[in-house]
């Protein structure tokens, strides 16, 4: 079996990659691992997923595999991944298993883990329950009669994270209108209901999900539709998520994108302003535009950098003690608040701002000057043998020195595919067109 967790859990092509056998294993090992860990002998799991229809087969899978460890089960239904961290913290459940996998296509599926509290789970507890999913060593321990695992339903999941969200907003949003587009995924109740609650006038486009439309031509991957929608409702903002609803991005009244740089900017420049962003410092990975860096700095904040995943943002925002972080997609974690990367909790925050300062989006979002950013996915054979070349390494560095400080260049290996992203920040757009048309021509040849 090759690597099993990628940097956002297990994801693959549904019945294919990612099948029932295997998502029944990788349940059973984690109740296993986690018990074995905490020393429970009948560990409590949370369950949500997504509306893709392959999230009925997966669910009935990963259920078998939890009870037949012992593991009592709350199955929450179709929610957002947000929303299934935060009802395993209220739960006080062992473990949270989401089913979804995200942004990508309605083909594809993924499995989630989350520990006691709704956290992600340490690269170390993976890999145990990769280990054991390899050995079959949870096999073994097969309860029966009364020891066998029981489901029931949590009934008022959404209606409880809905209300978790709405303790956030300090005003009413009275006065905005809103188009939230929820791709057709897991927020396609909950988004519209928390904006509408929280004071906004709401239209919505992508709430309709039947098993098949999820990210098809709508949502955070596809702004087209939102922006055209934002346009002839006469709104204020268009707000966009992806399948499960852990990112935000936004448009303008004129339909402008507004990525997760402009977000975070404006989200730690509220929390700066109110005196409540921990040691005046926030997380971001290393997409995150020099523009953003900039904006940061002529504001007194730090900015604390990481490799790309929401798993990593996390991971220094705890360790630093720090209250606010985020990527370029749209994930963005407030930690006083939530444990994992919230859109719905982004998007009340953005709202908030623009009720407070009686801003328009675009002129928040004014803060952040972006340079010319230009990213390629580069196909090949061997990514990680792409990473070690001594021609690509020498390609980059005599970029990178061109460039010098008005600028930037990042390689970096896709984590779950065989892709090489070639990044280049640049004073112009020829400038970065023809950097990146370079440096893309060198790792295709490579790999």
């Amino acid at each position: 079996m090759g690597r099993l967790f990628g940097t956002d859990g297990v994801r693959g092509r549904a019945n294919s990659d990612l099948t029932p056998e295997l998502a029944l294993a990788v349940a059973r090992a984690a109740a296993s691992v986690l018990a074995d860990r905490d020393g429970t002998s009948r560990p409590v799991a949370v369950v949500g997923r997504d509306p893709r229809a392959s999230g009925e087969m997966l669910e009935a899978a990963v259920v078998a595999g939890l009870t037949s460890a012992g593991a009592e089960v709350l199955l929450a239904g179709v929610v957002p991944t947000p929303a299934l961290a935060y009802l395993t913290g209220r739960s006080d459940a062992d473990l949270g298993i989401m089913i979804s996998a995200s942004h990508n296509p309605m083909p594809d599926n993924g499995i989630k883990l989350f520990s006691r509290g709704g956290h992600k789970l340490p690269d170390a507890v993976e890999a145990a329950i990769e280990q054991t999913v390899a050995s079959g060593s949870s096999d073994g321990h097969r309860p029966t009669g009364a020891g066998i695992g029981r489901v029931r339903a949590l009934t008022d999941a959404t209606d409880a994270y809905v209300e978790h969200l709405l303790t956030t907003v300090d005003r009413p949003l009275s006065g905005l209108t809103v188009v939230v587009d929820a791709a057709h995924g897991a927020a396609a109740t909950a988004a519209p209901e928390v904006y509408r609650r929280a004071g906004a006038t709401v239209h919505a486009i992508g709430c309709t999900p039947d098993g098949w439309n999820i990210n098809d031509g709508v949502g955070s991957t596809h702004l087209g539709p939102l922006a055209e929608a934002v346009r002839e409702r006469g709104a204020d903002i268009g707000i966009a998520h992806d399948g499960d609803a852990d990112r935000c991005l936004a448009v303008t009244a004129t339909g402008e994108v507004v990525d997760g740089d402009a977000i975070l900017a404006i989200c730690a420049l509220l929390l700066h302003e109110r005196g409540a962003l921990k040691s005046d410092a926030v997380v971001a990975t290393v997409m995150s535009n020099l523009g953003f860096h900039h904006t940061m700095r002529d504001a007194g904040i730090t900015v604390h950098t990481t490799a790309v995943g929401d798993r990593y943002v996390l991971e220094a925002l705890r360790t630093q003690d720090l209250s606010l972080g985020g990527e370029q997609s749209g994930h963005l974690v407030f930690l006083e608040h939530a444990t994992t990367g919230d859109g719905l909790l982004t998007g009340l925050a953005l709202l908030s701002r623009m009720a407070e300062t009686g801003s328009s989006l675009a002129e928040l979002a004014s803060v952040v000057r972006r340079l010319p950013q230009v990213l390629v996915n580069v196909p090949v054979q061997d990514r990680l043998a792409v990473a070690a070349s001594d021609e690509v390494a020498a390609a980059v560095n005599a970029v990178a020195a061109e460039l010098g400080d008005s600028g930037r260049v990042l390689l970096r290996p896709s984590g779950t595919e065989q892709l090489v992203r070639v990044m280049i920040e640049a004073p112009t757009q020829e400038q970065a067109d023809a950097m990146a048309r370079h440096l893309a021509t060198v790792v295709a040849n490579v790999g």
